[in-house]
């Protein structure tokens, strides 16, 4: 989803805190990103079921005001009150706030309106909204403890090569002979780092900055991605992860009555890649022409073949969005099986690294002393 992320000191009133406007109507929201992790799926889910109760717009968006602890999401949600006691339709409503209500969201509440069938749609927006969480929370549970790890192995490599081998250096200094190569290695690290570690962190800082910067540029995004989809293990994992994206958000999106060159435009943004989007955005012109949109995506040889198959069954067959559900819900299976396995697989390897790192580095030390007998000068 899109985020707009600004500071504000303004005082808590709708009229003070959005003045600031980027577009024709579009509004700030400060902590955006926060409000659309964390308040969006719960205000949706209470949205669907007091429209379901046959409250009126207007009085559900005022009890949603009052329940919402989120200062900031309270100030959108009463702008939005405010533009439909105004006379705008709620899809209309939620376009000055892009950084909160992305296009999916958006075109999905549009269809809703246009079909007169809004509760169902925000209860389906729910739940494809809690859905998208649960998965975040599963791929940033099972990527916690490779970084711990990874983080723990840099600080004790960092610490025993500045602080602990500069000692044994010393006690060597003395022995006269040639050291081993990996010690005389380990300790020219030692070296570099404890005379020039100011220079080695800057340098280290302005390479990370640069590749942020490259990664936020047009070309950068796009390698990125594709290095992404094809680095070995994990990207198997990130493919199923955005194609089942692609098929809930496709499958969402047709079910509302989206017309499907909308949808391709708006699901291209929502699978995560730019390469996948990539794709999805140049089938349009397929669509166009009269042709199956799975004809596209099978000539584009990045999607999986079981997924070009359901599509074009359910294009067959006119149950495009039940066949693209089925396929979703086979991902998001195939996307926890593999977390899980890609978890267990990863310990033991860490385990492996962590102490090949540790290893590597006492041997180094201790190297000289399993030769004395050639080093020490009588």
């Amino acid at each position: 989803m899109a985020i707009l992320s600004t500071t504000t000191t303004a005082p808590r009133t709708a009229a003070t805190s959005f003045d600031l406007r980027t577009g024709p109507g579009v509004r700030k929201v400060p902590g955006a990103r926060k409000i659309v992790l964390k308040e969006l799926a719960p205000f949706t889910r209470q949205l669907g079921a007091m429209l379901n109760a046959g409250m009126p717009l207007v009085q559900v968006l005022s009890a949603l005001e009052d329940q919402t602890s989120d200062k900031t999401f309270k100030q959108v949600i009463a702008g939005l009150r405010g533009s439909i006691e105004g006379g705008a339709m709620f899809s209309e409503s939620l376009t000055h706030y892009p950084a909160v209500f992305n296009d999916l969201y958006i075109g999905l509440i549009r269809a809703g309106e246009s079909g007169g069938i809004l509760t169902e749609t925000a209860e389906q927006i729910a739940t494809f909204l809690e859905s998208s969480a649960k998965l975040r929370r599963k791929v940033k549970s099972a990527m916690m403890y490779p970084i711990i790890i990874l983080i723990m192995a840099t600080i004790l490599a960092t610490g025993m090569i500045t602080f602990i081998v500069p000692v044994f250096a010393g006690i060597y200094k003395d022995f006269g002979g040639q050291l081993p190569g990996p010690t005389r290695f380990l300790m020219a690290i030692s070296d570099l780092l404890r005379s020039n570690g100011i220079i080695v962190i800057v340098v280290l800082s302005v390479l990370i900055v640069a590749f942020q910067r490259y990664r936020k540029t047009a070309a950068g995004a796009f390698q990125w991605d594709r290095f992404c989809l094809n680095f070995p293990i994990t990207g198997v994992l990130a493919r199923k992860i955005a194609v089942g994206r692609f098929a809930s958000t496709f499958a969402q999106l047709i079910r509302s009555g989206v017309p499907i060159l909308r949808a391709l435009e708006i699901v291209a943004a929502a699978t995560g890649n730019l390469v996948l989007g990539k794709v999805l955005l140049d089938s349009r012109a397929v669509v166009e022409r009269g042709e199956p949109l799975s004809n596209a995506l099978r000539n584009s040889h990045e999607f999986p073949p079981v997924l070009v198959h359901m599509l074009s069954a359910g294009e067959r067959t006119g149950k495009m969005d039940e066949m693209m559900k089925r396929i979703a819900d086979f991902y998001d299976d195939e996307v926890s099986t593999q977390l899980a396995g890609l978890t267990s697989m990863i310990e033991p390897l860490l385990m492996v690294f962590l102490g090949v790192i540790i290893g590597g580095i006492v041997l180094c030390m201790f190297l000289p002393i399993f030769k004395m007998h050639e080093l020490v000068n009588f």
